[in-house]
């Protein structure tokens, strides 16, 4: 006998066995029940009318629902199928398998069906005349079915006893029926698609941010805590734990500052015991495991930091104390929703591992530990993307974006919860039938809709039920199903790669499918990659469009035309097939093109980036310990404040006193201007000046306010250095020039006009146009002046000029100045103030407290001098160590030291000192010193204004490298921290010395409230962001019966200088 004709013989005989087997099964199912669901939703009951899903009765409650049984006679009819293995030896009867379903039903087209599947042989034809025996020892079922409503091999079996038969490989051109071909095309997404998903997910981004109570119209946005990312100098050892949705992993993270890092980890599988368990035997587990690995290590140190990966979403109140808000990935453990995770972890901790003292310092989303596993001070990463059995997307954020955070300053990751994305129903007109199925039979139906298209475990069962669906209605398979095919679980990842794999998919697609038990034609292996492929590019292209819109808000955010950025991604989904990354970051750049993203691949996975968060959250805690240690001296409480506005009291008193006027350190000139303007005043008048190393000449003209009051024209001159320390002849002869440099510019030669001298240096009036000069300041050290009359010395150098007349009818300082002015358009206002690159202030005294004038009638204005309180040691408890050096590097050590602490000119300086000394402490820039910090004046007030002004850490970090500083996030936010310290501390001490005055006016006046003008001027009242507010809002909690407004001058300086000359002249 031929092979051929064996072949033959051995497949008659089979068959005779096989309906012999048949024959005895029916027997042995007289009657048979179908148990039905009589209230289920449409779609989950076609589901089971179809026979689409099934899982294993040993499944816990939770994988479960309530069963209900009915009766429905059924008879039955039998359909097989034969397939014929070849293998390289000649065909045998022995090598024989077939493959058969019993469908039982009440007609033949009933659309209720009961299978039963078979894989026989001559081994089994014994055992299947006794159909009780044949079940399965691993077969899943219909769930609330009973086990009798199928029977089948093992998977383990199928996998043994079939072989590939050799076939030609379809090609990629191979037809596909028109009716697949609708089934596949409904998973290729276009461009106007992917672009919607991309502006809807940054809509919800941009709701989620704004509001605290998040709603359907927003991602939710949960903030992490986690505020700080690794800059390399972490030393010390840290463990990481992240829980997977099979395993546990922990890892010891060993840093120092001389050694690479060491990791050391280990991972723990969850047992079907844990699975079925709760949420107090899961963190027992969690604490076994930990002090399992723990002791199997030789450490130095009990003292552990963790950080726990919980990739599930959580509500975080802090770093270290968040809820979990609901499970999801199919996965549930009773008792945990609603409870404090890390409490949790932590209890179980205390009571497990005994020998450790393990602190629960942070607990973080697996996003979040993807971006933290990646990022390095050479390679900087602000995105985390995980694509694995669930998804998620995290960044980092600016805090003054985030609603609701207790502070708006530096940066935080941000916990997207994209998983979560479609809840309005943005994905509806992407969403196929079978997405649909596969919604109806996970355990959170109608929720994580985004994460459903894209996830592993979700992908997986959507090509199950499409496949199984198509089966059904005939597509596929000859309308041939196995319960293999119906089980949930029965599709891996790892299956899927497979298949689409462009060299062996086909092949591997018939050995898939040999293995669910399935009879495959080669055109129904090419239907099948072809469904797998469209699944599979569907995620990443929705992955694309999800991260699209992550970035878009990245680069708005940060106000910049084009962003480029490090994106850390983990994930089977992403790891397991080179095409998924590739398809991803094509679309990305055609929804993207203003984004250039670096993806970076997690190698140690979201566990390293946990360790890596515990040793960074380690390191920041130290950091801000050592910034509060050294800023304390800078907080002024409201004790202090009082404390300082006595002694400023006390001292002004003793200006005041005849008595003790020589020995004040506040001198409390008289300035002799005896009257504020009523807007009677008329003429033309010129003014001059001098306040620094710049000057300016004005011509002013005072009309009725119904003319439009005062008109102004001025030209600005420079003082060069060498003239300011020269002596009083080439200083008063360089202003000389630049005042017939006007005259000429304006064709006013030959007119003698009053002029009202602003001189902005302490002098001693003893009338309206005599000033003794009595100390230079602001860099002035010109020879011959101290001492001396600088009017008189300003007419000598007029005289030398035979071109130029000028009466100088007043001498004024230009704090009286600016309250001149404020007063021409407030006649409210009596105390002027001056806060630029030095400090004063002036206000109107009544004439009999003013023991150094004769006369009690009337009031004068009085120069307080301010800026030398202090100099008697008064505020040596109130002056810190940079303080200290700040004045013995200027040019009047030991003078001015209350102006040294408000000014702009002195304010970069402390800073400086202040950065140099967090530096030698390693606290920031790594230690490492710069030039640039040992400049002395490097960092003018402008710094301080910019740093402040900057609505983010990406602003300050770009100004700092303008000055030549390469930094990190964390010394970007140091560096504004030690700015508001100190300029916050300018702004408390000025405001003392503001409440001392409108208190003594108020006293003055013996009233019990007092309602006030202030006029102000000065570059650091002005441009300083913060500067005027915290004035305001501290002479308001410190003088609480006064009412304060602040009026900034209008050019003070000149406009006052020319008001006082025509007050003076009008009187």
């Amino acid at each position: 006998m031929d092979a051929a004709t064996r072949v033959m013989a051995a497949r008659a005989v089979a068959a005779s066995r096989l309906l012999v087997a048949v024959g005895a099964l029916g027997a042995a199912l007289p009657g048979p029940r179908i148990p039905r669901r009589p209230s289920a939703s449409p779609s989950s009951a076609g589901l089971m009318r179809r026979g689409l899903f099934v899982t294993d009765d040993t499944m816990s409650e939770r994988g479960r629902g309530s069963r209900r049984d009915s009766n429905d006679n059924l008879s039955s009819k039998v359909s097989f199928m034969l397939n014929s293995m070849s293998g390289p030896n000649p065909a045998s009867e022995d090598r024989h398998r077939f493959s058969f379903v019993l469908n039982t039903s009440l007609e033949s087209n009933s659309a209720s069906n009961t299978f039963i599947a078979l894989n026989s042989g001559p081994s089994s034809f014994d055992s299947a005349s006794r159909p009780s025996r044949q079940i399965s020892r691993e077969m899943n079922f219909v769930p609330r079915l009973k086990r009798s409503s199928f029977v089948g091999t093992s998977s383990a079996e199928a996998r043994e006893d079939h072989k590939l038969i050799p076939h030609r490989a379809a090609s990629k051109s191979a037809p596909v029926s028109d009716q697949i071909q609708k089934h596949v095309q409904a998973f290729h997404l276009p461009k106007e698609q992917l672009e919607h998903v991309r502006d809807s997910v940054y809509l919800a981004m941009q709701n989620g941010l704004k509001e605290k109570a998040k709603d359907g119209r927003a991602l939710p946005m949960l903030p992490s805590y986690v505020c700080t990312l690794t800059d390399g100098t972490e030393t010390g050892d840290f463990l990481g734990l992240e829980m997977k949705k099979d395993h546990l992993k922990i890892m010891l993270l060993q840093l120092s500052d001389k050694d690479a890092p060491v990791m050391k980890k280990k991972n723990f599988p969850i047992t079907e015991n844990i699975v079925n368990g709760s949420g107090e035997q899961l963190f027992e587990f969690f604490a076994k495991c930990v002090a399992t690995f723990l002791d199997g290590l030789s450490l130095n140190t009990n003292n552990l930091p963790l950080c726990f990966c919980f990739p599930f979403p959580c509500e975080h109140n802090a770093l270290n104390q968040c809820k979990l808000t609901r499970w999801n990935k199919d996965c549930r453990w009773p008792g945990v929703e609603g409870n404090d995770v890390a409490q949790l972890l932590q209890t179980a901790l205390n009571q497990t591992c005994k020998n450790y003292k393990i602190d629960v310092i942070a607990v973080i989303d697996d996003a979040v530990g993807t971006l933290l596993s990646c990022h390095s001070e050479k390679e900087p990463c602000e995105v985390g993307m995980v694509i694995d059995a669930g998804t998620n997307c995290g960044y980092v954020e600016e805090m003054q974006h985030v609603a609701g955070l207790e502070h708006d300053t530096g940066c935080m990751c941000i916990n997207t919860e994209w998983g979560s994305f479609g809840k309005l129903g943005e994905l509806d007109d992407i969403t196929t039938e079978f997405d649909l199925q596969m919604d109806n039979l996970s355990m959170d139906r109608g929720k994580n809709k985004f994460e459903k298209l894209i996830s592993s475990i979700y992908l997986c069962d959507t090509i199950r039920v499409t496949l199984a669906t198509l089966a059904e209605k005939g597509d596929i398979f000859s309308g041939v199903l196995t319960p293999t095919l119906l089980t949930k679980g029965k599709i891996e990842l790892q299956d899927v790669v497979d298949i689409i794999d462009e060299k062996v998919g086909l092949a591997n697609t018939k050995n898939f499918l040999v293995r669910l038990g399935m009879v495959a034609s080669n055109q129904d292996c090419f239907n099948v990659q072809q469904i797998c492929q469209a699944v599979f590019v569907r995620s990443a292209k929705l992955c694309a469009a999800g991260l699209a819109g992550v970035l878009t808000h990245i680069r708005t955010s940060q106000g910049l035309p084009q962003l480029k950025i490090t994106v850390a991604v983990d994930g089977n989904m992403y790891k397991s097939q080179s095409q998924y990354g590739q398809i991803l970051q094509e679309t990305l750049k055609s929804l993207a093109p203003d984004c250039t993203a670096t993806f970076a691949t997690s190698d140690h996975g979201c566990v390293f980036g946990a360790a890596r968060v515990a040793a960074a959250t380690e390191r920041l805690k130290h950091q801000q310990e050592g910034v509060a240690q050294v800023l304390a001296p800078f907080h002024l409480s409201m004790s202090d404040m009082d404390t300082l506005r006595t002694m400023m009291r006390q001292e002004m008193e003793k200006g005041l006193s005849k008595e003790t006027h020589s020995t004040a350190t506040v001198r409390m000139l008289p300035t002799y201007v005896r009257h504020l303007p009523d807007g009677s005043e008329r003429g033309e008048f010129l003014a001059l000046d001098l306040g620094g190393t710049n000057f300016r000449v004005l011509m002013v003209q005072v009309k009725s306010k119904e003319d439009g009051g005062v008109h102004m024209v001025s030209e600005s001159y420079t003082i060069p250095p060498k003239v300011a320390q020269s002596n009083e002849k080439e200083l008063f002869d360089h202003i000389v020039q630049c005042i017939l440099d006007f005259h000429s510019k304006h064709s006013i030669m030959g007119r003698t006009l009053p002029l009202g001298f602003t001189f902005s240096f302490p002098c001693n009036q003893t009338s309206l146009d005599k000033g003794i000069l009595l100390r230079w300041t602001k860099g002035f050290s010109a020879t011959g002046c101290v001492g001396e009359d600088v009017v008189q010395l300003l007419r000598e150098a007029v005289a030398r000029q035979a071109d130029i007349d000028i009466d100088v009818v007043a001498i004024v300082n230009d704090t009286v100045g600016t309250m001149m002015a404020c007063a021409y358009v407030d006649p409210n206002c009596e105390i002027g103030l001056i806060v630029g690159t030095g400090t004063n202030a002036c206000y109107m005294e009544e004439m009999r407290n003013v023991g150094t004038v004769e006369g009690d009638e009337g009031r004068m204005c009085i120069n307080m001098e301010w800026g030398a309180f202090g100099d008697n040691g008064c505020l040596e408890h109130y002056i810190t160590q940079f303080d200290e050096r700040v004045d013995a590097e200027s040019i009047n050590a030991g003078q001015q030291r209350y102006e040294k602490l408000i000014s702009g000119m002195y304010l970069g300086e402390i800073v400086r000192y202040i950065l140099l000394e967090l530096t030698s402490r390693k606290v920031i820039f790594r230690g490492r010193q710069s030039d640039v910090l040992k400049t002395k004046n490097f960092f003018p007030t402008k710094f301080l204004t910019n740093v402040e002004d900057t609505p983010g850490h990406h602003y300050v970090c770009n100004i700092l490298e303008e000055y030549g500083l390469s930094v990190s996030t964390e010394d970007a936010l140091v560096v504004r921290d030690v700015c508001r310290a100190v300029s916050s501390r300018a702004a408390k001490m000025c405001a003392v010395g503001i409440s001392a005055v409108v208190e003594k006016i108020r006293e003055n006046r013996h009233a019990s409230k007092l309602d006030i003008t202030v006029g102000v001027d000065g570059t650091l009242y002005k441009m300083h962001p913060y500067f005027a507010a915290k004035l305001h809002k501290t002479v308001a909690l410190i003088a609480p019966n006064c009412n304060v407004k602040f009026l900034l001058s209008e050019d003070g300086s000149g406009k006052g200088a020319a008001l006082i000359a025509a007050v003076a002249s009008h009187k």
